[in-house]
């Protein structure tokens, strides 16, 4: 029986207010997702220092950074713009530093909206900071009386998600005003709205599965075809974890041992 691999999750992150205590938070789609094809979920809280971060990455196989605020940009150097919510401080610290050791570790790791911008960010992109402004013939990205708002998308054919969707007319839930501009090096765009807009991007690098979605595969309007999205990722956790050398603590260690 094939062993379920471990998948990290990372949290959202609301401080404490007058009436409510601070809370981490997820929605349930993302988790739910990752069960469903064959993984396990851990969910992780925000981390406040490198040690824990390192720590936590010891103790799972891949990781999905789920959606939710902006990310500030003043921490890449640019101006914040009025449309920009910032999720809360605490988290975005926390993911910078998952980030940037999940890369070095090349753990396979799959981001969603905001955490498919996080992925090209820390590898050397940028970011339009709203679609409205940047791109003025765009299509809406974000309508806010219809979380499930959808539109369709072209798909390059020699791609995960190509491989996924196949040929036709594709339809996804996307919500976001802000959306890649400059791809991080070592990635290609493999998905975009037909007015330009970036919708998925994907490694080319031989030795890191890493995948971006704009668009939202978990939510509740997503299709049987979106959540092959997660099979993909899984079984790419799967295979990776099957060819590395074993580690104390695990039972193919106990066996070589």
């Amino acid at each position: 029986m094939t062993r379920k691999p471990l998948i990290g999750l990372n949290a959202d992150f609301r401080a404490a207010a007058r009436s409510t205590p601070a809370f981490a938070y997820i929605a349930s789609g993302y988790y739910q997702a990752i069960i469903n094809a064959g993984g396990i979920p851990v969910l992780v809280p925000p981390q406040a220092d490198e040690e824990s971060v390192s720590r936590v990455l010891d103790a799972v196989e891949g990781f999905l950074f789920i959606g939710g605020g902006d990310l500030d940009p003043r921490n890449d150097g640019f101006m914040l713009h009025p449309s920009v919510h910032p999720m809360d401080a605490a988290r975005e610290t926390s993911d910078r530093m998952l980030m940037a050791e999940i890369a070095e570790r090349r753990m396979p790791v799959f981001g969603i909206g905001v955490g498919m911008q996080l992925i090209n960010v820390q590898q050397g992109g940028n970011l339009f900071l709203h679609i409205k402004e940047d791109l003025p013939e765009a299509v809406p990205h974000f309508d806010a009386q219809d979380v499930n708002h959808r539109h369709t998308l072209n798909v390059e054919s020699d791609s995960l998600i190509g491989r996924v969707y196949g040929d036709g007319e594709i339809r996804v839930t996307s919500r976001h005003h802000m959306a890649i501009d400059e791809v991080a090096p070592g990635f290609r765009v493999t998905a975009r709205c037909p007015d330009g807009v970036i919708e998925a991007i994907e490694s080319e690098m031989i030795d890191w599965f890493a995948l971006g979605t704009q668009f939202h595969p978990e939510s509740e309007a997503a299709s049987a075809l979106d959540i092959r999205i997660f099979e993909e990722f899984v079984d790419a956790v799967r295979d990776r974890n099957q060819d590395a050398p074993a580690k104390e603590g695990d039972e193919a260690y106990r066996l070589v041992a």
